[in-house]
C-alpha cells in the first residue's frame, strides 16, 4: 500500500468525522432535531470528542457555542499532523 492509498484514507475519515460534527451543530438550531434517531446517533459520536473542549471554553455570552469551531480546527491539526507523519514514514 502507498502513500497515497493513506492519505486517502485519513482525507475520507476526516471528511467524515467533520461533517458529522457539523452536522450536529446544525442540528442544536432546530427544535428537537437532536432528539431524532440520527441526532442521538450523531450524538452519541460526536458527543466524546466535542465535550473536552465544552469543558474549557465557556459559551460567549452565555449563549453562544464556540467550542466547536475549534475541535473542528483541532481536528484539522491532527488530520495535518497525522499526513506529515505518514509522508516522513512512507
Amino acid at each position: 500500500m502507498g502513500s497515497y492509498t493513506f492519505v486517502s484514507v485519513v482525507n475520507l475519515l476526516y471528511n467524515i468525522y467533520f461533517y458529522m460534527i457539523f452536522a450536529y451543530i446544525l442540528m442544536s438550531w432546530l427544535p428537537n432535531a437532536r432528539g431524532s434517531f440520527i441526532g442521538e446517533l450523531l450524538g452519541k459520536l460526536v458527543e466524546p470528542y466535542l465535550s473536552p473542549f465544552r469543558r474549557f471554553i465557556p459559551p460567549i455570552m452565555g449563549m453562544i457555542d464556540i467550542s466547536p469551531i475549534v475541535a473542528l480546527f483541532v481536528l484539522n491539526l491532527a488530520r495535518v499532523g497525522l499526513l506529515t507523519l505518514i509522508s516522513y514514514i512512507v
